[in-house]
């Protein structure tokens, strides 16, 4: 084989570009998960902690 062709079929060959797209939403995916948990946590803190709440005060009789 030539270089030429070589690099013709290593242009061509697209098994990796695949496994590369599924890792980047992946990664995508994690990402956003982790964020809405985090911000998921903060809310329910926040309910928790206010004095006003309902939630409080339900619990604390």
């Amino acid at each position: 084989m030539t270089m030429k062709n070589l690099l013709q079929q290593f242009v061509r060959d697209e098994t990796g570009a695949t496994a590369i797209e599924y890792g980047l939403i992946v990664a995508v995916l994690s990402l956003t998960i982790i964020g809405g948990v985090g911000r998921a946590a903060d809310a329910i803190q926040w309910l928790f902690s206010d004095n006003n709440s309902r939630l409080v005060q339900a619990f604390s009789h």
